[in-house]
């Protein structure tokens, strides 16, 4: 298999329309959620509750649970409820501005509304679904942090406290009568499958996409593109191990300011690190390919699209080098902006 250091040179058989841009298929999921979630609530039946949950083992949020729940009363209404502060643990707990963003779309404070105890509420006519889908939306992933769609789990349950179907809400996972989620991406069952093939299962429903549509250079790598960076997905067998990378800048002078600077930053990344090598600069996230996780592997996707775009511009800034999508950029560094604050770092 080729070495890391040779990616830049051969992946710009990438820079086509044919590259997909996941920030854009984020959107797009978030878009069928939604549209899924407006169809679905005008069918519960009265006294059925609708759950919406953010994993909290998937996401990383320990004990918090983050959730929404929809009820339809009166025959022509929708209630929802939202978890607020007085229900999470001090480390995860909303911030001020959030809850002023929670409020400025729609929701009353906590004790407003009836049946709303502890937890934001929101009452609207069921021919306002549409509305209230979205707000739910824009609820968890904005205020609650869900990256993804495919990081929540749903159920509804019977006033009788019977499960009741509902219909597919795009990338959420339903949760079966047993209460566990389900271990499969689509309906792929990724237990059967080998590491390879659960990575590209993985990979193929973030981007919308067959396993087998899905760009893989001569190395094995998949390449993902975000904004002006790309990234790859890497599986190793020994150990097995995913790894999601970026040449974040080729052509860069490697001196000790920049090494000290790439320091810096990988202390406060949240999860992997940046180094250079020769006269690229990498950014790297592992996932253990042992008791594989696929919300694991959509994480450091995640994590690693949004980063790389952010950091190829800032580092081209200061230290100059090429980014991935950018034609005519100059080796030569470009005047820093100091007041640009990053979202990852």
């Amino acid at each position: 298999m080729t070495s890391n250091a040779t990616k830049p040179a051969e992946a710009k058989l990438y820079d086509d329309p044919a590259a997909t841009d996941l920030s854009a298929k984020v959107s797009e999921a978030w878009a069928d959620f939604g549209r899924a979630l407006a169809e679905a609530l005008p069918t519960l039946k009265a006294g059925t509750t609708l759950a919406l949950t953010l994993d909290p083992t998937a996401a990383g949020v320990g004990e918090a649970v983050y959730a929404v729940s929809v009820t339809p009363a009166d025959g022509n209404e929708l209630r929802a409820y939202a978890v607020s502060n007085a229900m999470l643990p001090p480390d995860h707990r909303l911030s001020r501005t959030t809850v002023g963003e929670l409020v400025a779309l729609g929701w009353s404070p906590p004790g407003v509304m009836a049946g709303g105890d502890e937890r934001f509420g929101l009452h609207l006519p069921m021919d306002q679904a549409p509305r209230l889908a979205a707000i739910v939306s824009r609820t968890l992933r904005d205020a609650y942090g869900t990256p993804h769609p495919a990081f929540l789990v749903y159920a509804a349950e019977s006033s009788d406290e019977q499960p009741v179907d509902v219909p597919a809400l795009g990338a959420a996972r339903p949760v079966p009568a047993g209460g566990e989620g389900l271990p499969t991406v689509g309906r792929v069952d990724l237990d059967a499958l080998p590491l390879p093939d659960k990575v590209a299962a993985v990979i193929g429903a973030m981007l919308k996409t067959s396993p087998e549509s899905l760009p893989v250079d001569k190395d094995g790598d998949i390449g993902i593109r975000s904004g002006s960076a790309m990234v790859f997905v890497r599986v190793r067998d020994n150990p097995p191990l995913v790894d999601v990378f970026s040449p974040v800048l080729t052509e860069v002078d490697a001196n000790e300011q920049l090494y000290v600077k790439l320091s810096e930053l990988t202390h406060r990344m949240p999860i992997g690190r940046l180094y250079c090598t020769g006269e690229t600069v990498w950014a790297s996230v592992p996932v253990f390919g042992r008791d594989f996780q696929a919300t694991h592997l959509m994480l450091a996707v995640q994590v690693m699209t949004g980063l790389a775009d952010e950091l190829d511009d800032r580092l081209h800034g200061e230290f100059g080098g090429k980014r991935f999508f950018v034609d005519g950029d100059q080796t030569g560094a470009q005047p820093n902006d100091d007041n640009r604050t990053g979202m990852y770092l």
